[in-house]
């Protein structure tokens, strides 16, 4: 927890998220949390960060609350708006929260960095412990083949990331393979869901192919990206796109 802490005193997720390539990442993470949303839903944001989508939630009107490991971004989110309801915590253990308290929960950061299978089933458990009987639950990972084709081959660490043994002979990246991302495969999520005894809505490519050409997608005039941002959308439910996108947006029902 410390080595994620210090990482997220530094990194700037607002930056991130405010690049042509986060902005994919959240229109579609939003387009799809509206689709499930109703009206006077309560929200849980577990792994809130510094706020984007807790703060976007609460100026539509939806009662929100953030819970959020990193002090610094609890700040952050209270400097924007006091008002907001938030709690320091650890995705692991929502105790302080009763059963049966919220609607709809988004269960975004956690995932990427919680590398032991029983935790991420944990952390799932936890976001279903407080939600609503039919209640949703939002769930973002961070995908295997994205980080082996770029990580791996495009910056040149494959063979090197072999010998380390942080990959295995099925180029699936292992515990050791980063020291903070957890990477995963359809199939590991799908076991994820089983063991938590969450029903599968829908399963989303957040950004699909974006990272990839994000040099590309930068020098776009905005005519040119808003035609992207619209290829996009229209493949972000197809199956032969899931595998490879950066995150997945993974929809569950209680």
């Amino acid at each position: 927890m410390n080595n994620l802490e210090e990482y997220y005193n530094k990194f700037n997720e607002d930056k991130r998220l405010n690049t042509r390539r986060g902005q994919v990442e959240f229109i579609t993470n939003m387009k799809y949390i509206h689709k499930y949303l109703k009206k006077g839903d309560k929200i849980l944001d577990i792994g809130a960060g510094t706020g984007k989508y807790s703060l976007s939630l609460d100026k539509e009107g939806y009662e929100v609350t953030a819970v959020e490991l990193v002090k610094r971004n609890i700040q952050i989110i209270n400097k924007k708006n006091p008002h907001l309801e938030t709690i320091l915590g650890n995705a692991l253990d929502l105790s302080m929260i009763k059963d049966n308290t919220y609607d709809v929960v988004l269960l975004f950061g956690p995932m990427y960095h919680l590398k032991k299978r029983e935790d991420q089933i944990k952390a799932l458990a936890e976001a279903k412990r407080v939600t609503k009987k039919e209640g949703i639950i939002f769930v973002s990972y961070c995908m295997n083949d994205y980080a082996i084709i770029t990580h791996g081959f495009i910056e040149g660490n494959i063979q090197e990331n072999i010998q380390n043994q942080q990959i295995n002979q099925n180029f699936k990246i292992l515990e050791n393979g980063n020291p903070l991302y957890d990477y995963v495969r359809i199939e590991d999520i799908d076991e994820i869901n089983n063991k938590a005894k969450l029903k599968r809505m829908q399963i989303i490519s957040s950004d699909g192919m974006t990272n990839y050409i994000r040099g590309t997608i930068n020098k776009m005039d905005e005519e040119t990206f808003e035609l992207y941002l619209k290829y996009h959308l229209s493949t972000c439910e197809r199956k032969d796109f899931l595998g490879v996108s950066t995150h997945l947006l993974d929809i569950l029902k209680k």
